[in-house]
């Protein structure tokens, strides 16, 4: 029997726990817990990629660089980007590596920076939408957005957040390479969404400022590699309509079409829950007989066994 393969997409939860300080000791705390579960999986004969966010740590990189702008260079948007996925990849292959090995497993983990290819005339450009960096009250975003021209907005009831463009993800740069590496090596790739890049008049690459979101560059990789399932892992077991209100009814299965009836029915939230709807939409439309999963973490191998999460079918 084949392997199982899986993209793995890790929300916020698995690399920063909520309302503690964005350090690298925390961080790497919390991916010491999220990886457990991934080598599990790992050492149940599935291949794996794994696509990470980004937003609270390139919000925290850019303003660390704007704050000592005095002092030494400011950098630019796609290079703190870089630097993201540096510093995650870097925790999470190795506390991974680690986890392995504990489970007598010598599979090998590796980070690929990873640049992805968008279209520098995406209307994402002019309705910024992804959250990134810090949550602020209402009157400090007021004070942020007058002073640096950025566009805040609430996010999901837990503050105020500067939005960034999210352009859709056109073609991952460095699919050659994971490809080589698949059937040996879980590969840890487009964190962060992938660096933006537009493909200039010569031929060249370019950086952008922009924020292309996890989830849909995660759906853009599991479609290259022919992946069985593209799993989202969020903060909740599975996905709800009316989320948070009374009513609230947790799905255990969506058709496409319903899926995107409930989209447009307005049921998930811009910069949160909708763009992993659109996700798995995208790519089981794309692959019709696979299976995209929206679950927790702590959920995440009893999801593979069909005990719990939200899947999302033809």
């Amino acid at each position: 029997m084949n392997p199982t393969r899986i993209v793995l997409a890790l929300g916020g939860n698995a690399l920063l726990k909520r309302g503690a300080p964005a350090t690298a000791e925390n961080q790497l705390e919390v991916i010491d817990h999220t990886v457990e579960y991934i080598a599990e999986m790992s050492c149940r004969g599935n291949e794996l990629a794994i696509v990470h966010g980004n937003g609270p740590q390139i919000g925290n990189i850019v303003l660390a660089s704007e704050t000592a702008a005095n002092i030494v260079p400011v950098m630019p948007f796609d290079v703190c980007s870089a630097m993201s996925q540096g510093y995650i990849g870097y925790h999470i292959q190795q506390s991974l590596r680690r986890a392995l090995l504990q489970k007598k497993s010598n599979v090998p983990v590796v980070t690929i920076v990873t640049q992805v290819i968008v279209d520098e005339n995406d209307p994402a450009f002019e309705q910024p939408t992804k959250p990134i960096g810090l949550f602020y009250s209402q009157s400090e975003a007021q004070k942020i957005s007058r002073e640096k021209g950025y566009r805040m907005i609430e996010d999901a009831g837990r503050g105020y957040r500067r939005v960034v463009a999210s352009p859709m993800p056109k073609k991952i740069v460095e699919f050659s390479c994971l490809k080589e590496l698949w059937d040996t090596t879980i590969v840890i790739t487009a964190g962060g969404g992938g660096i933006p890049v537009i493909e200039t008049d010569n031929g060249r690459l370019k950086g952008i400022d922009a924020v292309i979101d996890k989830d849909l560059a995660a759906s853009r990789l599991a479609n290259d590699i022919e992946a069985d399932v593209l799993m989202i892992l969020t903060e909740v077991d599975r996905v709800a309509l009316n989320f948070n209100q009374p009513g609230q009814q947790d799905l255990d299965h969506m058709s496409v079409e319903e899926a995107e009836k409930y989209m447009e029915d307005g049921h998930f939230a811009p910069g949160s829950m909708l763009p992993k709807i659109q996700a798995a939409v995208m790519f089981v439309k794309e692959n019709p007989g696979k299976k995209a999963i929206i679950t927790s973490l702590f959920k995440s191998l009893k999801a593979l066994e069909g005990q719990t999460g939200t899947v999302i079918s033809a």
